[in-house]
């Protein structure tokens, strides 16, 4: 045999060991089979069911200055919505005090002569005041409002042919969310939140945690190299990750039925590119920090914060002040939300999928380069 193929073969036998201790690592570790596999049930769960974007049975007050036909036929429009709860007033001081009270949260006020001022050219036949306290919500209540009010002007107009004048004549169609459900756009943005944590919380640990148990000096005097080491680290942690991704992807599509209209080998090669882009993150906290304490809170700073808050997971980037926006661009799992929420609600629309993973690519090489070159200094 000759030195160059024994050589080989003594590093795949170098590099399958150091596999062997950090899946018996991992195994006898159980915090980290929790943030692979139950940590995503849980967030999937959470978000899933417990946060919503949608606006749904909101107590709204209705006032009713004159009782006309035509006008319990516009707040029947209120009664038989899904969107709205509500609940009557005799005068509009009992609404505002209500509305004061966090009872409801808007008011729609039929005014007196509502009939002449709906055919005629006077002001406007009813009032809207809306609790701008949460300004998100007070924008989905006021614009459910305002579809009601135009759905029920065109069709009396249309049962009683009449002209009536209209300021817009809206004709709407929704892509990719035709059913408008925030799970929809949230729950494929979550999976890469998950795989953040497990990438980048878990492998934060890993090398300060063979510093601060004296394991490192003893791997050390061994015959195995830096990049063995490496790899010893980053295998098992990136089959883990993606375990916890087709589990989260399974939910998603399973329980939550959050249709996915891309190819599954798009998503699975999207997803082992950023597991990577991830991994090599949280080894780069890892090899700087003295302690797994220090490596995990800035792990939670640097990774999980703004995978959070400036992917484009809830809050939408181009809404953002522009510095801001600027500061996205390095934020890996920006990227890989654009791509779920392309594959899951769109499908393989490829001028997005291959500019982000390309982004995807540059960031994991230039993180693997700055673990090479602070490795070196580290550990040699």
């Amino acid at each position: 045999m000759s030195h160059n193929k024994k050589e080989a073969q003594l590093a795949r036998m170098r590099l399958k060991g150091l596999i062997k201790k950090e899946i018996h690592q991992i195994l006898r570790d159980p915090s980290s089979i929790g943030i692979a596999f139950f940590l995503p049930v849980i967030l999937l769960l959470i978000f899933g069911y417990g946060v919503s974007l949608d606006a749904e049975h909101v107590p709204i007050g209705i006032v009713m200055e004159q009782q006309s036909p035509e006008a319990k036929d516009f707040v029947a429009g209120f009664q038989h919505s899904e969107y709205f709860n509500p609940k009557f007033f005799n005068s509009i001081q009992q609404a505002e005090r209500a509305l004061l009270e966090r009872r409801i949260m808007g008011i729609v006020w039929t005014r007196s002569n509502f009939t002449k001022r709906l055919l005629g050219e006077s002001d406007a036949p009813i009032g809207i005041i809306v609790n701008g306290v949460d300004a998100n919500q007070a924008r989905i209540v006021e614009g459910y409002i305002t579809g009601v009010w135009m759905g029920w002007i065109a069709s009396y107009a249309k049962r009683h042919g009449k002209r009536i004048a209209s300021p817009v004549d809206v004709k709407h169609r929704i892509w990719f969310n035709a059913a408008v459900r925030s799970r929809n756009f949230l729950v494929p943005g979550l999976i890469a939140v998950i795989m953040t944590l497990i990438g980048g919380m878990l492998t934060s640990m890993v090398i300060a945690r063979e510093w601060e148990r004296g394991t490192m000096e003893a791997l050390l005097v061994t015959p195995v190299r830096i990049k063995e080491i490496l790899l010893g680290k980053v295998i098992p942690y990136f089959f883990l990750g993606m375990g916890g991704m087709i589990l989260s992807v399974f939910i998603s599509i399973v329980i939550f039925h959050v249709p996915f209209r891309g190819s599954y080998m798009a998503l699975g090669f999207a997803s082992a590119l950023f597991m990577l882009t991830a991994i090599a993150l949280g080894l780069i906290i890892s090899t700087a920090a003295g302690s797994q304490f220090v490596a995990g809170q800035i792990a939670i700073v640097i990774t999980f914060l703004p995978a959070f808050m400036l992917s484009g997971f809830v809050f939408d980037i181009n809404s953002m002040p522009v510095p801001i926006q600027i500061i996205t661009h390095i934020v890996s799992a920006r990227y890989f939300v654009s791509i779920l929420q392309s594959l899951f609600l769109a499908g393989d629309i490829w001028p997005i999928y291959i500019v982000n993973c390309l982004y995807l690519t540059v960031m994991a090489i230039i993180f693997f380069l700055i673990i090479k070159k602070k490795s070196n200094k580290r550990l040699l």
